[in-house]
């Protein structure tokens, strides 16, 4: 694919995908979407990418929709994605529950990370959310935004938040459609680490390294998918699920390598 509004590239296990568009903030339009579908399948089908990391050029992550995009659909009066018939399917096929707009990511087999370095309002919220991990840059902004445009919540944030941050908060940050900075938001919980701006990247990256080289990719995949899939069930399935992948796990050679590196006392080395 012809990339025009994202960019792409793999170091050291992980897969780097910005959004560009910097001049607009990196504001979402259907172009973006199509490219961000296309490329997440790539980056989960690639054995050598262990992890993801999302990011904005410049100084924005990605400042909701794009407001050109807005006006046509007050103009349609409707809504339109603007993608294909067929778009790239990201996640889909592990749990019909996971088959929807953003809700893909649970279906991956590779951990995300967002690295929030500007502006995350509205669908780019919904992005950063819909992320395993979310680190931010000093003084970043965050907002629902929807509400402030006669909208919903979107695309199932009104489920995600509540989970994120707790029904209380997440219903301050969702009916107010209030601006919160970085900061506030890790006293939320609803980012995981703050660093200055000019260090955002290389931090976030070298978590991500680390992730990759410390942790067997088939325990990123499946402890990642029992966090999502426990999310919709019991307790009793997520014991006896839990049984089932250690009985099978056991029997990986990667189950041995740390073993191995845990009785010499040193990193395990997964291949």
């Amino acid at each position: 694919m012809d990339l025009k509004a994202t960019t792409y590239e793999v170091a050291d296990r992980v897969g780097l995908i910005t959004l560009d568009r910097p001049e607009h903030l990196n504001a979402w339009t259907g172009r973006m979407h199509l490219e961000y579908l296309w490329l997440l399948e790539r980056a989960d089908a690639d054995p050598d990418v262990r992890v993801i990391v999302v990011t904005g050029a410049g100084r924005g992550f990605c400042a909701g929709a794009d407001t050109a995009a807005l006006e046509g659909h007050a103009a349609r009066g409707g809504y339109d994605d603007g993608l294909p018939d067929r778009p790239p399917r990201p996640g889909f096929g592990v749990d019909e529950r996971f088959d929807a707009d953003f809700a893909y990511h649970f279906g991956l087999a590779t951990p995300t990370i967002a690295a929030v370095n500007g502006p995350a309002a509205g669908v780019g919220l919904v992005l950063a959310c819909f992320c395993d991990l979310r680190f931010a840059a000093a003084g970043a902004k965050l907002t629902t935004a929807h509400g402030k445009l006669n909208l919903p919540a979107e695309y199932g944030l009104s489920w995600l938040l509540p989970r994120l941050i707790g029904v209380g908060r997440a219903m301050d940050l969702l009916l107010t459609s209030r601006v919160v900075l970085a900061e506030e938001a890790l006293e939320l919980g609803l980012v995981n680490r703050v660093e200055p701006a000019e260090r955002l990247l290389a931090v976030t990256l070298g978590f991500a390294r680390d992730l990759a080289s410390s942790v067997s990719r088939r325990s990123l995949t499946e402890t990642r998918r029992q966090v999502w899939i426990d999310q919709h069930r019991d307790v009793r399935s997520s014991v006896e699920d839990a049984g089932r992948l250690l009985g099978e796990m056991m029997t990986d050679d990667d189950y041995a390598r740390g073993v191995r590196a845990l009785v010499e006392k040193r990193p395990p080395e997964f291949p």
